[in-house]
């Protein structure tokens, strides 16, 4: 018999992937040696700041042994925002006590691979959270490179690469960042400490006024990838992925791409990479190498940032060569995905130390996206004066017009977010979609944001022709399948919208707007099980995403269940959001919008009935 039988026997140790975080007070020692009763007195308050941040982001503590605190989370996103709360929260009472009450933590955040023994957790994931811990700044955060790979494109954060680091007890070196907490902070720091390392020297300088023109684009350079097994056949692999990413990215409008003549001119030379950075005035460059035993093949990529910087990303694919041709379309995909988001990442970063005046457009860009991102009214007025200056600075700037579009379209669904009457947001926005599409005809993720548009106005038809274009220049971001798949189940496409919304949480598990649609899609679909097994990554969904899981309990006739999640949606949002939320349910199809307020069928639901007829009677000749 074997163990396999008799599972209770099997003794191999359980494993999982989890993110950890290892936390510790600085100079805790020396706080015991002047008063114990003080410093025990201070952690315990300190512990309520950071334990409360772990909870409530649901983490578990599983490790603590004096100042020090080991928590686990299943989501990398919820541990850094864990960490980012107390740490500030942490901060505001430091400014409320006396010096000798102040405490300060470090803290290092790890994703990997852990063993479970009961309620603890063993292995290197949770080894490498705990060394990079005392590397952290008091008061800072400190990550490694693959929990960064994680996060980086799903927080508003700042992060500075650190670069690698040698750890106790761990073979080789791990790449690291430093979360920015306070920008502001940040930057005087870099300018004034004279103990900065190299790495934050250059930081430091690059926050100076220089001379770029104002339409600058960063531009980058693929350099030939090496063949590692100086073999013949392999060399149209070789050329074809660096091929092929030249192209993707010759796709985008904000960067500035070397050809591909003057990229394979360098194959077979010996050139400097300095040399080739001044003489091209490069802002990144790509390098690789491929190499393959049998039907394996391994491929190695890594963006640099030439003025100092060093390497900004790096990754490794083990591939299996049944097809040639998709698995270099994937490869492609997979690295052009890659070095778009850090160069954005990195862009923005450098562009958030600068002062206003220094900004090209390119810059004033990716500030008001970052603002854009936040909702709030003020955030909002920011976003739309940074586009306005990224579109004076370079009129010719087509992705300025589509940002500007789709931010000022918030302000019909809310009054008061911009100071501007409906009538004249809808000029500016009919004025600024002809403008975007004249200049970015070939630039997908501005067809995205097209689409994006037509549909908040209800454009089915409109928003998937520009959700098509986009799709066609560019099948494989996650963004751009998720609103062409919408508008094509907003127009009753459910089989093909499904099927492309299915690739977008296939290449983007995180995304939360993803989901929501896809919870649309499968509504629409009748299919009211697989709706209800999305679960929200944040504490809820989206209101309008929660009547439908309200409305697919109803479907099945769980009934308690339907009415639990009434009673919650009502305590946490109110009945006037419901009766709101009933009353403005856009599904482009009148038949399934009742049935869902049947579903919910509550007094707020009925009530919402009777307003939409009341309305609709007030309406003549309304168009479905």
């Amino acid at each position: 018999m074997t163990n396999s039988e008799f599972p209770l026997f099997d003794r191999r140790p359980k494993r999982k992937l989890a993110a950890i975080l290892a936390a510790d007070v600085v100079g805790f020692s020396k706080m015991m040696g002047e008063n114990e009763d003080r410093t025990l007195s201070n952690l315990k308050a300190c512990r309520e700041i950071t334990d409360g941040a772990i909870r409530e982001h649901h983490g578990r503590v599983f490790g603590t042994a004096g100042d020090s605190i080991i928590a686990e989370f299943a989501s990398p996103v919820d541990a850094i925002l864990a960490a980012v709360e107390f740490q500030r929260n942490l901060r505001d009472r430091n400014l409320t006590v006396t010096p000798e009450n102040q405490m300060q933590f470090r803290v290092g955040l790890n994703l990997g691979d852990v063993i479970v023994e009961g309620d603890n957790l063993f292995g290197d994931g949770v080894n490498v959270a705990a060394r990079l811990e005392p590397l952290a700044k008091p008061g800072g955060i400190c990550i490694s490179g693959k929990f960064h790979d994680e996060v980086h494109r799903k927080l508003e954060l700042i992060f500075e690469n650190v670069g690698p680091r040698e750890v106790k007890n761990i073979d080789n070196p791990v790449q690291t960042y430093d979360v920015i907490l306070d920008p502001d902070a940040e930057k005087s720091s870099l300018t004034k400490s004279s103990s900065v390392s190299e790495n934050r020297k250059v930081e430091a300088a690059s926050i100076l006024p220089n001379q770029r023109p104002e339409n600058f684009k960063p531009r980058i350079m693929l350099f030939p990838f090496r063949n590692l097994n100086n073999q013949e056949d392999n060399e149209f692999l070789v050329d074809g992925i660096v091929d092929d990413i030249i192209t993707e990215l010759s796709m985008i409008n904000s960067i500035e791409v070397m050809s591909r003549e003057t990229t394979f001119d360098l194959k077979e030379k010996n050139f400097e990479i300095k040399e080739l950075t001044e003489k091209y005035n490069l802002s990144y460059f790509v390098t690789g190498s491929i190499r393959s035993a049998g039907k394996k093949v391994r491929v190695n990529a890594e963006l640099t940032d030439p003025t100092g910087h060093g390497s900004l990303w790096s990754a490794r694919f083990d591939k299996i060569m049944d097809d040639v041709f998709e698995i270099q379309d994937e490869l492609v995909r997979k690295i052009s995905d890659s070095v778009l988001n850090e160069i954005e990442v990195t862009s923005l970063n450098r562009a958030k130390r600068k002062p206003t005046e220094d900004l090209n457009s390119y810059e004033f860009l990716l500030r008001g996206k970052f603002h854009k991102k936040k909702k709030n009214k003020e955030d909002q007025n920011i976003a739309v004066e940074m586009f306005t200056k990224a579109i004076e600075y370079d009129p010719e700037n087509g992705r300025a017009y589509a940002e500007k579009c789709c931010t000022l379209a918030g302000g019909l669904s809310d009054e008061n977010l911009f100071p501007l009457s409906n009538d004249q947001i809808w000029d500016n926005i009919h004025s600024l979609l002809g403008q975007a599409y004249e200049l970015t005809n070939q630039d997908w993720d501005c067809h995205r944001m097209l689409c994006g548009v037509n549909m908040h106005f209800e454009k089915y038809d409109e928003a998937e022709r520009y959700g098509r274009k986009g799709y066609e220049l560019n099948p494989n971001s996650p963004g751009m399948l998720h609103k062409y798949g919408q508008s094509l189940v907003f127009n009753g496409d459910l089989e093909q919208g499904l099927s492309i919304l299915n690739k977008a949480i296939e290449l983007d598990p995180l995304g939360q707007s993803i989901m929501d649609t896809l919870v649309w899609a499968n509504y629409a679909d009748e299919n009211y099980e697989k709706c209800l097994e999305f679960k929200p990554l944040s504490k809820h969904f989206t209101p309008s995403t929660w009547i439908l899981r309200i409305a697919c309990l109803g479907a099945l006739y769980r009934e308690q269940e339907r009415n639990e999640e009434v009673k919650s949606f009502i305590d946490l949002h109110g009945r006037a959001e419901m009766s709101k939320e009933l009353a403005n349910l856009k599904f482009n199809n009148a038949e399934i919008e009742n049935k869902i307020r049947l579903l919910v069928n509550n007094e707020a639901a009925l009530q919402a009935r009777v307003e939409t007829n009341e309305a609709e009677d007030m309406i003549p000749g309304q168009i479905n």
